[in-house]
């Protein structure tokens, strides 16, 4: 058997070569004449997988360890017998930490308090519901929006619309994935809707939102993070000099998310292969405590990327694919 894997998935190096012929390469560089000879791929979301790619490959398998699935062409896996996986959840905790580093920093760099305030989850799944939690427990307020979990039920939570959720919330953050339903969900309308004065985090997928329309709104906002780009690894040096915390998508990049992960599609390709000794493929866990959130901006520097992020824009990829993981947390 042949595994073609992005170099990039981390803790992976080992683990297959006792059942399977491993090239590891990077995952801008995979193409069909590499995949020709190829039973598997163990990819991130900088490999597209499509007819282009695939056509002439005889992969049964694609574990892509990362929560998006956006970048592999599902209806035509699922018409040539191709298992398509992702690895859902996978860095839900990373994210959430991001998010709740972000805005005790944005607190901290506009002396405001949070306690109180009211943030506004868009999109309310693996993540979401995370930030959820990290956010009521350093003292906000939450109100939330998914019409497509609220459409299915719910599970437990209360929903608003979009506009209501806009116009009451002191910081909104994007936690959908990217389908022609969320496509520049954050356009021109939605910022107006917004008003002056709020916080606006994407740490989901950069076509979420509007570039234009994020920089027009950086003059009316009390603050905007950026972490996924419209266009990246290409971006905007405009947008990049608007914003107040920018880095290279790597919310989800924690020791613990990229473990979980790996994990999954490892388990996922045994399963399909029949590898036995990897069906519990298992790692150990890379996490600390904290008691209080005066802790997080400690355990992780978010301007540290930020800043290495405007210094050398052009290396926004080697910034991802060099990142230095950072621990996750367990709180309360």
């Amino acid at each position: 058997m042949k595994v073609i894997a992005d170099e990039a998935v981390p803790y992976l190096r080992g683990v297959l070569e006792p059942f399977a012929e491993v090239v590891y390469m990077p995952g801008s560089a995979i193409d069909s004449n590499v995949c020709r000879d190829a039973d598997a791929l163990i990819i991130r979301t900088r490999t597209k997988c499509d007819a282009k790619l695939l056509g002439c490959s005889r992969v049964s398998f694609i574990g892509t360890a990362t929560i998006g699935i956006d970048h592999i062409n599902r209806d035509y896996c699922a018409a040539n017998g191709i298992e398509a996986v992702n690895a859902p959840g996978c860095n839900s905790s990373a994210v959430q930490q991001y998010i709740a580093t972000a805005l005790l920093k944005i607190a901290e760099l506009k002396d405001i308090n949070l306690k109180g305030k009211t943030l506004g989850i868009v999109g309310v799944g693996h993540v979401g519901s995370r930030v959820k939690r990290v956010a009521e427990w350093i003292g906000m307020k939450t109100i939330l929006n998914d019409p497509p979990l609220e459409a299915c039920g719910g599970s437990g939570f209360s929903f608003v619309q979009l506009p209501e959720l806009l116009d009451r919330c002191d910081a909104v953050t994007l936690h959908v994935p990217l389908d022609k339903t969320t496509f520049h969900l954050a356009d021109s309308g939605f910022f107006r809707t917004l008003g002056h004065g709020k916080i606006f985090i994407n740490a989901s997928r950069g076509e979420v939102a509007d570039g234009g329309a994020i920089l027009d709104y950086s003059a009316k906002a009390l603050a905007e993070v950026i972490d996924v780009w419209p266009g990246e690894p290409a971006i905007s040096l405009d947008l990049l000099r608007a914003v107040d915390i920018a880095t290279p998508h790597i919310a989800g990049y924690s020791m613990q998310g990229k473990i979980n992960g790996t994990v999954a599609v490892v388990r996922d390709l045994a399963r399909h292969f029949g590898i036995v000794p990897l069906l519990d493929f298992a790692l150990p866990p890379k996490i600390k405590t904290v008691d209080d959130p005066k802790e997080i901006p400690a355990l992780y520097d978010i301007m540290a990327d930020d800043a290495a992020l405007r210094m050398h824009p052009e290396k926004f990829e080697d910034l991802r694919n060099k990142y230095d993981y950072r621990y996750e947390f367990i709180f309360d």
